[in-house]
């Protein structure tokens, strides 16, 4: 029973390279890898096209559609900003994709709390667990981010490189993975970890590492949308102009509790900066 349990994880992550590689590559050039450097080479391939395509369409969207509406023109980032964030982000991405490759090897390995379908629990429990797989993240993350800002030397060599997109005019969506390889993985690790403390759904957890980097473009547009509790862009500028408040990453809670929240005063708080 529990080898049909690993090899439904197992057929998961072969489907999913197949989708990816087999649509976009020649088989030759990676039908003959080891399992684990398919799924690595399927990550890197997937984060790349949906980190393009998010920030490209997210920034048609806000500097060129709705010019003038959400950002003033003397607040969208220039090319050469962009093209240095995309730099960043892309020297970057390849350590990224290990992250990934490593929970789903863990995983397949079994040395995880991960179930394949969500009628092993029933729904009413996956939404519990997925919920707890949630704040376990928050906190987590929340508390990665902040220690990066506390301890001068994480900040020195790992934070400040993405610290250098300080004010509206040089923020962008693609700023939203523009890290230093280590501090980005770094702010992901809750994500790996709440798998050995939470059952949880192999999909769902796959789905939600993606989905940092859609949730990451989203919060550098400077936008702010105004959905409570949401950590949105209008927070997360602030974060990137006074370094210490607004920690957190999908909600405020964190940082209400713990002091460190401070509230965009209305939509003209981020011309002001």
């Amino acid at each position: 029973m529990a080898e049909q349990h690993l090899q439904a994880f197992l057929d998961d992550t072969s489907f999913y390279n197949r989708i990816v590689l087999g649509h976009l590559l020649p088989s030759a050039w990676w039908q003959p890898l080891p399992h684990v450097l398919q799924t690595w080479l399927r990550n890197y391939i997937a984060a790349t096209l949906l980190y393009f395509i998010s920030g490209l369409l997210w920034c048609i969207y806000i500097y060129y559609w709705k010019r003038n509406v959400y950002v003033p023109k003397d607040a969208i980032p220039t090319k050469k900003a962009i093209l240095l964030q995309i730099y960043v982000a892309m020297k970057a991405m390849p350590w990224y994709s290990a992250l990934p490759t490593l929970s789903e090897y863990m995983i397949e390995s079994g040395w995880t709390k991960c179930y394949s379908t969500i009628s092993d629990f029933g729904l009413p429990l996956y939404l519990v667990q997925l919920a707890a797989y949630l704040v376990i993240c928050e906190f987590g993350i929340y508390w990665v981010h902040r220690e990066l800002h506390d301890i001068k030397p994480l900040y020195k060599y790992l934070h400040a490189t993405h610290h250098v997109y300080n004010k509206q005019n040089t923020l962008s969506p693609f700023a939203g993975l523009a890290f230093h390889p280590l501090d980005g993985i770094l702010q992901a690790v809750p994500h790996v970890i709440a798998l050995f403390v939470v059952p949880t759904h192999f999909r769902s957890h796959i789905a939600l590492l993606f989905f940092e980097a859609i949730w990451t473009a989203n919060i550098h547009d400077c936008i702010h949308a105004k959905i409570w509790p949401v950590m949105g862009a209008g927070y997360h500028t602030i974060h990137h102009t006074t370094y210490r408040h607004n920690y957190g990453h999908y909600t405020i809670w964190m940082d209400w509790m713990l002091g460190t929240l401070r509230d965009p005063v209305d939509d003209s708080y981020g011309k002001e900066m």
